[in-house]
C-alpha cells in the first residue's frame, strides 16, 4: 500500500470554492481503481492550508489515476486557487514490532 499526502495552499477568497469542488469529486477519487481511502484535512492554525490524505494500492495505481481525466480536470480546477507550490509525497506503513 502507498500512502500519498499533498499539502496545498490556498488564497484566502478560495477556500469556499477549494471545498466544494473536493465534495462534488470526492466519491469519484474513491471509486478510481485502486483507491481505497481519502480524506481532506485543514490546519488548524492556517485555514487556507489543506492536506488530502489518501492510500493506493501501489504507485502504479496512484500513476493511473494522475494520469486519468478524473485527475486532469480536479487538478486544472484546483491549481488556479493556489497561494503557493503544493508539495506531495509518498510512504509505506511500516509496522512497529
Amino acid at each position: 500500500m502507498l500512502i500519498r499526502i499533498v499539502r496545498l495552499t490556498f488564497q484566502h477568497d478560495k477556500i469556499e470554492a477549494f471545498r466544494q469542488n473536493f465534495d462534488e469529486n470526492k466519491h469519484k477519487i474513491r471509486a478510481f481503481a485502486g483507491c481505497s481511502h481519502l480524506e481532506l484535512w485543514q490546519d488548524l492554525e492556517k485555514p487556507n492550508v489543506f492536506c488530502t490524505y489518501s492510500h493506493w494500492e501501489s504507485e502504479e495505481a496512484l500513476n493511473n489515476y494522475r494520469n486519468s481525466d478524473l485527475f486532469a480536470g480536479v487538478w486544472a480546477t484546483t491549481k488556479a486557487w493556489f497561494a503557493d507550490k503544493p508539495q506531495a509525497f509518498s510512504v509505506g506503513r511500516q509496522e512497529i514490532v
